[in-house]
């Protein structure tokens, strides 16, 4: 066998197995997470292409979690239980200034009159802690738009949130409320969130029924995304390059791969690859090359360690 066709086959054996490939610079295949004694569990994950540094939320707590790219073990980064109202932590993103924005999930709902989402510099110093205004709010996923504002998903009604920054000043406001298209469904609604290859729409993932809708950024006007009879139920994070899109499907421990049209409209399924079937991944980021899988624990009462993100070179079609 050529050492081109023990590459690839090292690769795919990495992506079914839920396993990392050693490569030339010796990049860890995975990554310690600390956790509490009581057991920890995690979600959201952001990547500062700067920096090459990933954050990692614990929704246990509320905790941050930092790791270079090249270092096996992430330290924590941002207290929880409480540190600026955050007793929980979900989605997770980094813009082109390395602010780092995190949804909140249940907090504010949970905890009635703590923050829904907050935003701190690389340095860790608090720039805002916000509050949606809206009920019953479920912050899940978040991503940076062209425009250079965060976009946030809510799990418990079909809307999408709209955070900017002018001179020092933060707000949020309901950007989207897609209730005539979009069914609230039994379950987590919607979730991932990418932006199209054109810049010019949103996607999002709304996991219980397995479908993609498309954000017009312009109108606001929302359809879904047609994925033929793609299996998509249990999608959670989405990650996207050029017109790979990933979609991690938590439960279903699958990585589907579709190719998406220029302008978010279509989705072809490209392949649907099994993950590791000990572990229940939830979102990613592609980091490099490799994408890195959160190791959510959701499939245990009691979370024990070893807590991991895992890093896999992703099936392209």
């Amino acid at each position: 066998m050529s050492v081109r066709s023990l590459s690839a086959t090292l690769a795919l054996s990495a992506v079914l197995l839920g396993v990392g490939v050693p490569t030339a610079s010796a990049r860890p295949s995975s990554y310690e997470l600390p956790g509490d004694a009581g057991g920890s569990k995690f979600e959201g994950i952001g990547y500062d292409v700067r920096t090459q540094r990933f954050y990692v939320s614990e929704t246990t707590g509320g905790e941050i979690h930092r790791a270079q790219l090249r270092s096996a073990a992430a330290t924590e980064w941002l207290r929880g239980d409480g540190t600026d109202g955050r007793w929980t932590a979900r989605g997770v993103t980094v813009d082109s200034q390395g602010r780092v924005y995190v949804a909140g999930g249940p907090n504010g709902i949970d905890h009635p009159g703590e923050p829904d989402l907050w935003v701190y510099d690389r340095s860790g110093r608090l720039l805002a802690a916000l509050r949606t205004g809206v009920a019953n709010a479920f912050l899940n996923d978040v991503v940076i738009g062209p425009d250079g504002a965060a976009y946030l998903t809510n799990s418990n009604a079909p809307q999408v949130f709209r955070v900017t920054e002018r001179h020092g000043r933060w707000t949020v406001r309901t950007w989207v409320d897609a209730a005539a298209t979009i069914p609230t469904q039994t379950g987590f609604n919607l979730g991932g969130i990418v932006v199209s290859p054109d810049r010019r729409a949103l996607v999002v993932a709304q996991g219980n029924v397995g479908k993609l809708w498309r954000f017009d950024l312009r109108t606001g006007k929302v359809s879904a995304v047609d994925t033929g009879a793609a299996d998509l139920v249990n999608a959670d994070g989405l990650v996207r390059d050029g017109n790979q899109l990933w979609v991690v499907r938590n439960f279903s421990r699958v990585l589907s791969t579709l190719r998406l049209s220029y302008d978010g409209r279509t989705g072809t399924l490209v392949s649907a690859t099994p993950t590791d079937p000990a572990r229940v991944f939830t979102t990613a980021k592609l980091a490099q090359g490799r994408l890195l899988l959160v190791d959510s624990k959701f499939d245990e009462q009691v979370a024990v360690p070893p807590y991991e993100v895992v890093a896999l070179t992703p099936p392209r079609g």
